[in-house]
């Protein structure tokens, strides 16, 4: 890719949810939040900080995680993906989905909701 040619807000929201959970959160957080950044995890406080050293504990904790992106939809300043998050190998996993706000090219607002894969689900179309 030519350096001149800046990255999609879906290419940037994607970049930053693969960086992280490859392990590189503080090369996420340099090239894709912005200043002012806050989120709405209810299992930490809001700011960047917090949320970014939960994310660099988790990668401590499942460094065997896999995160699978199924779609990206992108609405304005708004971009939401739908992912795949597996723990570790044998794990089944979660359906997760992460909306991004932007402002200036930047992400500056998170939020992320995630449903457990159940073994025995009814529904025959499956969560992806």
């Amino acid at each position: 890719m030519n350096p001149e040619q800046k990255l999609s807000h879906k290419e940037q929201a994607m970049s930053f949810l693969q960086l992280v959970a490859s392990g590189k959160v503080r090369e996420a957080y340099e090239k894709h939040i912005g200043p002012g950044f806050f989120h709405h995890n209810a299992y930490f406080r809001g700011d960047a900080e917090s949320l970014m050293l939960a994310m660099e504990e988790s990668e401590d904790m499942s460094p065997n995680k896999t995160f699978e992106i199924k779609r990206v939809i992108e609405e304005n300043d708004l971009v939401v993906v739908h992912s795949h998050l597996k723990q570790n190998p044998e794990d089944l996993g979660m359906a997760v989905i992460h909306i991004c706000r932007f402002q200036d090219d930047k992400i500056v607002e998170l939020w992320d909701l995630g449903q457990p894969i159940p073994e025995n689900s009814p529904n025959e179309n499956g969560m992806f």
